[in-house]
Parts: structure tokens; C-alpha cells; sequence
């Protein structure tokens, strides 16, 4: 007899049913689920083609200079070293934040440019597809300190900051490359402390400069790079902030470890300096344009041997950030694209 009073019919009747409907649902999963992992893989395969290209691309970008009306060529990476150092600074709708921090920095390379006489400099602004009037404030910077000294560089239309500061990196001269935020949150003159924590790597690390090579030659071929960090400021941040923002933060910061690895408490300071050599390899190497691609440079640097250490800079939170909460999101993908695209040697490392 069936059980509870139903009939036996209707117990085989929906056995039948509810296997259909559960075989339906996982059948259901299983295509989403193998859907998503082939479009995350045609990501990552998209990016290393675009990556490739962009390798073997002979750049025809050039700098406006708005006196003379013509156009300067772009240098390139490989070229040799013209500049002490070379600033770069990525900007996207930055009219209003840029004019200050700009005037500030210009300031101190021209004060510290006439206190020591080989303390040669270029400030690089990348306008990464601005929608404001972001280029007229650069180029009226160009106008007043002249194009060998402050250059533009236009990319037309938004690629993100990765993308921003990697073509800034590869049309720079400096035998130092200093990448900084155009808000100024991070005072220019800390720039000294990163800078001494070069020298003093640049003499215990084994390198190979011609026998002839001047001392600046030398330093341009020291694979260095030195991250400015806020991490000496987390525990003011963590009381400050709401818990949500905190478990987010601390959440991101273990994938983070994950990914990378150990050794860089703060990758995302947007103050980092690299040597010409260091960049030449990073930049080349670099696909993330958006938000990671300060973590994958921490990945890069361990698996191309390039010596890296950690300076504590000061900050200042500057009303206008771009980033939102919902940015995260963006940043666990980007993160994954990294673990997999890498771990898997879809994207080849060259070095």
C-alpha cells in the first residue's frame, strides 16, 4: 500500500517529474557554468593577443607642442637614458585637482634642478580620453615650462590608469620613472625617499654595465623598482572608515596575497618609482589597463627577478576619487585573469 493514503500511481508519477526537473536544473548549471569559464578564457586569450600586438607595433605617438605648433616624436624605452628622472602622471578628468598638484611638483623639480646641476627632469601627463578639459589645463602648462620639459600625451579615449601609465613608461627619457597620481595626494618631495632607496639597492645589486658605463648608465641598468606605501597609516584608515569598507578592504587585500604573493603590504599607493631597465622589462610585460595592474607589477617583479622594496610615503585622502565600492568587483576579476592567465602560461612573461 502506499504510504499516507496516496495512490501508488501518483508516487511513480512524480519520481519521474522531479528527476526531470533536477536533471533540467543541473543540465542548466553546467551550460552557464561552462559559458562563463569559455568567456573568461576567450578574455584572457584577447588580452595576450592585444598584449602581442602591441609588442611588436612600431609606435607612431607623438607630443603636440603647442608654441611651435609641431609634433615631437615619442621616444621609446629601449632608447638610451636623457633625463635624471621622468614623471608620469596618469589623468582622466582631472581639470580641476591637476593645476595644483602640477604647480606644486614643477615647483620642486625646478628649486631642486637649480640646486643640483645634474638633476635633469621631464614631467610626463598622460591624458587617458578625458571628457573635461583636462589637455587644454597640460598643454597650458607646456605653454608656460616649454616641451622638453612638461609633454602631453593624448590617448584619444579611455583605456584605464594600467593603460595610462604604461604608455607613459615606455615614451619616457629618465633614467628614473616616477609614477604619481595627478590629485597630489602623496607629496612630491617624497619622491627623495624612493629615490634613496634606489641608490642604495642600485650598490648591492649584481648587474652587468658596459666596462666603460658613467655612473647614471649604471643605474639606468639596475633592475629596481621601489613601491611608496600607506601601509604605516591602516590602522587611522580602519577607524575611520565604515566596517563594510573595512571587511571589503581586508577581503581584496588577501586576494591580493594570494594572487602575488608576499612582500608588498601596499600595492595599490599610486607613487611607485622603477629604473629604466626595470621598466623596460615591466611595461613591455604588463596586459592588466584598469585597476590591477599595480598587483600584476608585484607579480612581474618576482617572476622577472627584479629586486623590490617598500618605502612608507605620507598621504593625504584628496576629495574626487574614482574609485567606487562596486570597483572591487572589477578588481577580484582582474585578479583572477591574473592567477589564471599567468599560472597557466596563457600569457607568457618575456624577458
Amino acid at each position: 500500500m502506499a504510504a499516507a493514503g496516496w495512490p501508488l500511481s501518483a508516487v511513480t508519477n512524480l519520481l519521474p517529474a522531479s528527476l526531470s526537473l533536477t536533471l533540467l536544473f543541473a543540465s542548466l548549471v553546467i551550460v552557464l557554468v561552462l559559458g562563463a569559464a569559455a568567456s573568461f578564457f576567450e578574455n584572457i586569450r584577447a588580452i595576450g593577443c592585444v598584449h602581442l600586438l602591441e609588442r611588436t607595433a612600431v609606435s607612431a605617438a607623438f607630443f603636440e607642442d603647442p608654441n611651435s605648433l609641431n609634433k615631437v616624436p615619442c621616444p621609446s624605452i629601449y632608447d638610451p637614458a636623457e633625463k635624471y628622472i621622468s614623471l608620469i602622471i596618469p589623468a582622466y578628468n582631472e581639470e580641476h585637482r591637476l593645476p595644483e598638484a602640477l604647480t606644486e611638483t614643477l615647483n620642486y623639480l625646478k628649486q631642486r634642478s637649480s640646486a643640483e646641476k645634474s638633476f635633469t627632469y621631464e614631467v610626463l601627463i598622460v591624458d587617458d580620453g578625458s571628457t573635461d578639459h583636462t589637455s587644454k589645463v597640460a598643454f597650458e602648462f607646456v605653454r608656460r615650462h616649454k616641451i622638453d620639459t612638461v609633454r602631453v600625451l593624448l590617448l584619444g579615449r579611455n583605456h584605464g590608469k594600467g593603460e595610462a601609465v604604461r604608455k607613459g613608461m615606455l615614451h619616457s627619457r629618465g633614467e628614473l620613472l616616477l609614477m604619481l597620481d595627478a590629485d597630489g595626494a602623496t607629496k612630491v618631495t617624497d619622491l627623495e625617499k624612493l629615490e634613496a632607496k634606489v641608490h642604495a639597492l642600485a650598490k648591492k645589486v649584481e648587474f652587468s654595465p658596459a666596462p666603460s658605463a658613467s655612473s647614471s648608465q649604471r643605474l639606468s641598468d639596475a633592475e629596481i623598482a621601489v613601491f611608496g606605501s600607506r601601509a604605516h597609516l591602516e590602522k587611522q584608515a580602519l577607524a575611520t572608515r565604515k566596517w563594510y569598507r573595512n571587511f571589503l578592504m581586508k577581503g581584496f587585500h588577501l586576494v591580493v596575497l594570494l594572487t602575488a604573493g608576499p612582500g608588498i603590504k601596499d600595492t595599490q599607493c599610486g607613487f611607485k618609482m622603477f629604473t629604466r631597465a626595470a621598466a623596460r622589462k615591466l611595461f613591455t610585460n604588463i596586459r592588466l589597463k584598469r585597476w590591477c595592474f599595480d598587483v600584476e607589477l608585484v607579480y612581474l617583479c618576482k617572476h622577472l627577478r627584479i629586486q623590490m622594496d617598500e618605502v612608507a610615503v605620507n598621504w593625504t585622502e584628496i576629495p574626487g576619487s574614482k574609485v567606487q565600492m562596486t570597483s572591487i568587483l572589477h578588481m577580484v576579476f582582474e585578479l583572477l585573469l591574473i592567477k589564471v592567465g599567468y599560472g597557466l602560461g596563457i600569457w607568457k612573461i618575456y624577458s
